[in-house]
């Protein structure tokens, strides 16, 4: 399965993200914000790359803010691109 990261102007919106897509019973995780995407310090959502349309509607709906949303490489394969990026 591929997964894939949200990501947020501040660790406000990620927590805000966090207690909003768990409050609707998906399974994410808070990680630090992988490195060949932001040298800034912070966290993003890590997430099932195939929930990324549902989960882009539910923070648009709750007024979360997202820097974009990425797919992870696979280990071993290249990576694909990226499917949001404001």
């Amino acid at each position: 399965m591929s997964q894939g990261v949200i990501l947020f102007p501040s660790i406000h919106f990620a927590l805000q993200a966090e207690k909003l897509i768990k409050g609707k019973g998906f399974f994410i995780d808070l990680i630090p914000v992988p490195r060949q995407l932001s040298s800034d310090c912070g966290i993003c959502l890590l997430i099932e790359w195939e929930q990324r349309e549902i989960l882009y509607s539910l923070l648009e709906t709750g007024g979360v803010k997202i820097e974009g949303i990425h797919l992870l490489p696979e280990r071993g394969k290249p990576k694909e691109g990226k499917w949001f990026n404001c």
